[in-house]
Formats: structure tokens, sequence, C-alpha cells
């Protein structure tokens, strides 16, 4: 096979090289080592070299930024240098924050996944369907570009009504592990419904699962408005922790107004909600059918009361396994070019 043959040329480079780092001093040793692990790195960093990743990373940078800027627009107060300024509203606030994302993911979705969150990025290495090497480029253009969002903002917006800029604020009646909380929770609900909504597995959904999974989650959003004893509309979460969900959603005005408080419930929390979402969607409810079988497999029995899966693992003397490691690269292409499942934060 192509894959037995090409091992067998690199094993007496491997060995050559060994040896020769054996017959050194110890500091030349040690000057090898990266040349030892060239290969190993450059496959960890492979498909990094290619127009497609950079096309990737650049538009989850641009969707990022127009996320921001548009989503922290809709929290400027223009009514604040008014005598008596104008409340909030909520409703408007969530509902630019959905659409913007919803409209985002259209425009992005089949260029880079349309993530646009690190916490959900995170949760799709977590889940097997990213590369952390790419994992690590899309978190800081998403970063990159929540600042620059935030900076267009707020150049162009007037001192006057220019307020907090949207920055997250952990409210002072609550504790740091009760935002925390908070903020774990309902970024394990969104992260939860962009795996349910994207399921490639799942054939009783039709339309755009971006839109479905920015809608849906929105509107679970709006279904916490509450109206109090006044009449006033109010969300249970926004007076929290100010109901991010997104690390560069926060970091952004975060950069540019310099305001650090608490900041790292907004990092720790949602990328720890969304990574268990992930593991719970992926490999509790609905696990991979292929993943499940090799499991089960592994606690069948044949006829005689043996394992099959512990019997097939003993090597006995003198076989020869042959992997058809060209059927498993195209296996593995597949899976790189269908892993970027589409997303909606």
């Amino acid at each position: 096979m192509r894959g037995s043959s090409s091992s067998a040329q690199r094993l007496p480079a491997l060995s050559s090289t060994l040896a020769l780092c054996r017959s050194q001093p110890p500091e030349a040793c040690l000057r090898c080592l990266p040349l030892c692990d060239r290969d190993r790195i450059m496959a960890a960093f492979k498909g990094i070299w290619t127009k497609s990743f950079w096309r990737a990373v650049s538009g989850e940078f641009l969707a990022t930024m127009i996320f921001v800027l548009l989503s922290l627009g809709s929290t400027i107060n223009w009514g604040a240098a008014e005598d008596k300024p104008p409340a909030a509203n909520l409703v408007l606030i969530s509902l630019c924050f959905g659409l913007s994302i919803a409209t985002m993911v259209q425009c992005f979705g089949h260029i880079s996944g349309g993530h646009i969150n690190p916490a959900v990025t995170a949760a799709m290495v977590c889940a097997r369907q990213l590369s952390l090497a790419k994992a690590l480029f899309y978190m800081v253009a998403q970063c990159l570009g929540a600042v620059a969002g935030a900076g267009i903002l707020y150049l162009s917006t007037p001192s006057t009504v220019r307020g907090g800029l949207g920055v997250t604020l952990v409210n002072s009646n609550i504790s740091v592990g009760q935002a925390f909380l908070v903020e774990l929770l309902i970024t394990f609900e969104l992260v939860f419904t962009v795996f349910a909504t994207c399921d490639p597995k799942r054939s009783d959904l039709g339309g755009s699962p971006g839109w479905q999974s920015a809608l849906l989650y929105r509107l679970g959003t709006c279904l916490r408005f509450l109206p109090d004893s006044k009449g006033r509309w109010c969300d249970i979460m926004i007076p929290y922790t100010g109901a991010s969900m997104n690390p560069a959603r926060s970091f952004g005005p975060a950069v540019i107004t310099w305001t650090w408080t608490d900041h790292w419930v907004y990092w720790v929390g949602p990328i720890l909600g969304g990574i268990i979402a992930a593991g719970l969607y992926e490999y509790l409810f609905c696990p991979d059918p292929e993943l499940k079988q090799r499991f089960a497999g592994v606690f069948s029995k044949d006829a005689s009361g043996k394992y099959r899966e512990a019997e097939s693992l003993v090597v006995k003397t003198g076989s020869v396994h042959n992997l058809d490691v060209e059927k498993a690269e195209k296996k593995e292409a597949f899976r790189d070019s269908s892993g970027d499942r589409l997303s909606s934060v």
C-alpha cells in the first residue's frame, strides 16, 4: 500500500536522525530537537498556508467587526443629553443583536462557518469539528474584529451620547461567582441551540441553519422579557451581567474604554459553558453514529464469549497490518471540509 511504503521510507531517515542526535553533545542534540519535531509541527498546522484558510480567518474578523458595530450601536441612547433621558429599549437591543448575528451568518457562514464568538469556536474544538490551530487564529481574528468594531463606533459617536459603549459589567448587587454562573448557563443555552439546529445528522429541520439557530435563540431571549409592575418590559438576565455570552463582544468595548472590572467572568464563563454544551450534545445526547458504533464494539462479545474489539487489538507474531492510508486521508479531507459547522454566534 502507499501508506506502508511511505512509512517505510521515513523510518530510515528518522533512525539516522536519532543516531546523529545521540552521537552529538547534549547542546547539539537540543539544537536538533526542533528539526526532529518539524514534521509533527507542520502536520499540526497543516492547512494554514492555503488561501481558503486565510479567507475564513479574514471572514471571522470582518463578521465580528460588523456584528459588534451594529449590536453595540443599538445600546447608544441618543436621548441621554435630554433633561429626562428615556430608558434603554432592551427589546430593541436584543432584536438588533439577534438579527445582526443572523445576517452575518448568512453572509459568512459558507466562508468561515460563521462562529463570531470564541465560546462557539472553543465548543467546536471540543466537538472535533475544528482543529486547534485554526481555532487559535479564529479567536485572534474575532477579538481584533471586535476591537475594530467598537473603535469605529467610538470614533463615530458624539461623546455626549456615547455612554459606556455597551461595556458589560457585573451588577453590584450580585457576587462575581453568581455572575460567572449566569454567563455559564446562558452561554450553555446558546451553544446547545447552535449544535441542535446545525446538526447535519438531523433530517427534521429545513431551511437555513444560521437563521434557525439565531432566531430560535433570540426568540428564547425575547421570552425572557417580562413586564414589571409599571408595565415596562425588562429582561431577567441583562441586569445580572449584561448577558454577554460572547467573550469577543465584551473584549472589544473593554479595550476601547479600558474597563476591565471582572472581565475574566466574560471569558471563563462563556467558554466553559460552551464546552459543556458541546460535550453533552456531541457525546451524550446525539453522539456520532460511527463513534457510537466504535464504542459499542468494545463491549460486544462473539460466540466464544470474548470481546471482539479486545481480540482485534492483539497483534500476533509475524502478522503485518497494512493501513489504507489513502482512504483515511480522503475521509479526513472530507471531515475537514465539512468540519466548519455553520454556527450563529
